[in-house]
């Protein structure tokens, strides 16, 4: 079983935990990383964009000039998708970008990118991350402590926990998330990875059921 050093938020060594080799001993798949990312993203899209066709548009129910006799082209209404002003030929829809991937699948990517990282030495576990209060100058001070200070990094912590979470969420290099909103993109998106104790043992909980 694999074992990583235990810190404090001083950088201190305070022991060591045990990693479960399944989670982070995984073999790394970088087409499972495609595949998660690439459904993750579809999600994340609005699918909002819309446009009118000939039915839609106001206007255009008289015929503009008579069929015959005139020399120009036929027409039948201003709102043809040829006129400026009419309507859009295939244009799009709001729609749903989702599909379904296996829960199998994404359990498998998340396992593959958290070994990624551990393999590369990224991973940094602490005891706790307790602010002595609400201020972003007090978690870069932390970060600057930990020697992270501006590296991407992403926090991994088990549960609400404002202070933090208010404190970090202006600092553009970092990122706090709880446990339970681990994703595949968060975890390749940022080269470091700082898990609190408890989270760790709620992420092994969830990757091992």
């Amino acid at each position: 079983m694999a074992t990583a050093d235990l810190y404090n938020l001083q950088r201190e060594k305070v022991g060591e935990v045990e990693l479960r080799d399944e989670i982070f001993q995984a073999p790394v798949k970088p087409h499972l990383f495609y595949e998660v990312v690439k459904w993750q993203l579809a999600k994340r899209r609005r699918g909002t964009a819309c446009t009118k066709t000939r039915a839609e548009v106001s206007g255009g129910g008289r015929k503009p000039w008579r069929q015959k006799g005139t020399g120009r082209a036929r027409v039948g209404s201003i709102r043809s998708p040829l006129w400026r002003g009419g309507g859009v030929i295939f244009g799009p829809k709001p729609r749903d970008y989702s599909y379904p991937l296996p829960k199998k699948v994404r359990k498998a990517a998340l396992k593959a990118a958290l070994s990624l990282r551990f393999k590369e030495g990224r991973v940094l576990v602490l005891d706790s991350f307790e602010l002595p209060e609400m201020k972003t100058k007090r978690f870069i001070e932390a970060m600057e402590r930990l020697g992270l200070k501006g590296e991407k990094v992403l926090i991994v912590i088990d549960g609400k926990d404002e202070v933090l979470e208010r404190s970090a969420r202006n600092v553009p290099w970092a990122k706090v998330l709880r446990c339970e909103g681990l994703n595949v993109f968060d975890v390749l998106y940022h080269p470091n990875l700082l898990i609190v104790l408890p989270a760790l043992q709620r992420i092994e909980e969830r990757l091992l059921s």
